[in-house]
């Protein structure tokens, strides 16, 4: 359902995003981050994200599920995105930082503790996660998407079973878009623990 939507409205979420001012957001994940450190842009939609850390010096790796939206990303950024999904993760503790912006919202709720698991593997320990969810409860579809919400203590609950993640900071904020102004996000700052694996 969400792969239509995206293949279909493609170039509007594009349009929608890109120019999205999210440099509030990059602060506090990069501030954990050292010079050229190598970042993940999990579920990266039109490349924004990508383009702004690849810009500030950082070696960024890239995916997203929707090929149309992949092809955008590659335009934008000049690098290398890949058509992947979460559950196809394979990497083992190969990243500085990962940021995954507005993306794990679309994985259902049942499959949330092991994609995230997939994620915290990915992370090298000491490294920093970042993650947002529309502001919210349980799962909903709208205009042909599914979503996963996420509140305050359905995010703790679901972090406090990964031994190996500590919660640095979970707060909301305002959607950055103006014709998205009544919407919230759920925001959360993470780092992995440098010794437990």
């Amino acid at each position: 359902m969400n792969d239509d939507y995206y293949q279909q409205n493609a170039q509007r979420f594009y349009d929608d995003t890109v120019n999205v001012d999210m440099s509030a957001l990059y602060e506090p994940f990069l501030a954990y981050l050292k010079p050229g450190a190598q970042i993940l842009d999990a579920g990266c939609g039109s490349g924004r994200d990508t383009r702004a850390f690849s810009d500030l010096g950082f070696e960024v790796e890239a995916f997203d599920a929707s090929a149309e939206l992949v092809e955008r990303a590659r335009q934008l950024t000049g690098r290398q995105v890949e058509v992947m999904r979460f559950q196809e993760m394979t990497a083992v503790a190969k990243y500085d930082g990962i940021w995954c912006c507005a993306s794990l919202l679309h994985v259902p709720e049942t499959e949330l503790p092991e994609v995230m698991a997939l994620l915290a593997r990915a992370l090298k320990p000491g490294g920093v996660w970042y993650l947002s969810f529309k502001y919210g409860r349980g799962e909903r579809e709208k205009d042909g998407r599914v979503f996963t919400d996420m509140d305050e203590r359905q995010l703790q609950t679901l972090t406090e079973k990964m031994r190996n993640i500590a919660v640095k900071n979970i707060w909301i904020t305002d959607d950055k878009r103006p014709c998205r102004s009544k919407e919230c996000w759920l925001n959360g700052l993470f780092i992995k623990n440098e010794f437990i694996y």
